[in-house]
């Protein structure tokens, strides 16, 4: 099939990639445009647009595909079917419209839960027991398209967003040959969502992530699952020089109680509102990620400590 690709983060490399393996012709790639990164905050390409470079591959990183001149632009492209994976613009119709068989979304989640930015992180934080991946037909609507393919994806108690992330990303790669196989042989049963259980997946806020330890103790460890690696959850433990914020990145919710964010012993259990949570893998501000052990040798956390 000859087609387009849209898409900007990692989670969206291995599904270009089963694309090129499958054979088919992706006569463009869209990306977002190069953003600052790293320290030195250097304008840098996504990592679908450094994947497409690599392989040869027409790239386009148009700032708005709303404009005439980028909606006449994919027009002429002349498609049978353009694939988006988490590419992070709103299509118009004309776009929408414009392929001969269609637009078709890699959604990570289990439709209707979970539409919109940001359906790894939320559905850790809710404390889904799973989650999954699938393929849809794109409409108008924020990801209200039928569906075409669904793999389940089921979310462990050590699962953190980075550990579902890849996984969800390598079901998406697997299920998107065969489904556009089906779809170019007009075999594919497109499934409308349910009206019933629809939820939105906001894109997460910088002030959502400062750890309330007077939630209870599940609530807390699917927090900091859900936002670790990215932005991390944290707090902040007392010091000789004042505050130090830390991330907690990895943690499970274990027996205790007591005086919510006080640790119960110094191996960092920490008690919440209810219950406690021990947490696994932790990070200072300005330093590198550590599990729990290592972390408590240049910063140790004597049990009474109280956590802000």
């Amino acid at each position: 099939m000859r087609l387009a690709f849209l898409g900007t983060p990692d989670f969206a490399v291995q599904s270009l990639a089963a694309l090129l393996a499958a054979g088919h012709e992706v006569v463009c790639v869209y990306s977002q445009p190069p953003a600052p990164r790293g320290r030195g905050q250097i304008l840098q390409p996504s990592p679908v647009h450094a994947f497409a470079q690599a392989h040869g591959l027409m790239v386009r990183t148009p700032a708005s595909m709303k404009t005439p001149e980028e909606v006449a632009a994919f027009l002429a492209l002349d498609l049978d079917a353009a694939v988006v994976v988490a590419f992070g613009q709103i299509l118009v119709k004309a776009v929408l419209d414009a392929p001969r068989l269609g637009c078709f979304n890699v959604h990570a989640s289990l439709l209707p839960r979970w539409r919109g930015a940001a359906p790894i992180q939320r559905a850790i934080m809710a404390g889904d027991p799973v989650t999954g991946v699938q393929v849809m037909r794109m409409s108008e609507g924020l990801d209200e398209g039928a569906v075409l393919a669904t793999e389940t994806v089921r979310i462990g108690p050590l699962d953190t967003a980075g550990t579902l992330h890849d996984r969800l990303a390598e079901a998406g790669a697997r299920l998107l040959p065969p489904t556009l196989a089906a779809i170019a042989a007009a075999t594919a049963v497109e499934t409308p969502q349910a009206a019933e259980g629809v939820t939105y997946a906001k894109k997460i806020l910088p002030a959502e992530a400062r750890i309330d330890w007077s939630r209870a103790a599940h609530e807390v460890d699917c927090h900091i699952r859900g936002l670790s690696p990215f932005p991390g959850a944290w707090f902040e433990a007392p010091a000789d020089k004042g505050p130090v914020r830390v991330k907690a990145l990895l943690s499970r919710v274990e027996d205790g109680s007591g005086p919510a964010g006080a640790t119960l012993d110094d191996r960092l259990l920490v008690a919440c509102g209810s219950g406690a949570v021990r947490l696994l893998r932790a990070q200072r501000e300005g330093k590198a990620a550590q599990d729990a052990a290592d972390f408590l040798r240049g910063f140790p956390v004597a049990a009474g400590t109280a956590l802000a």
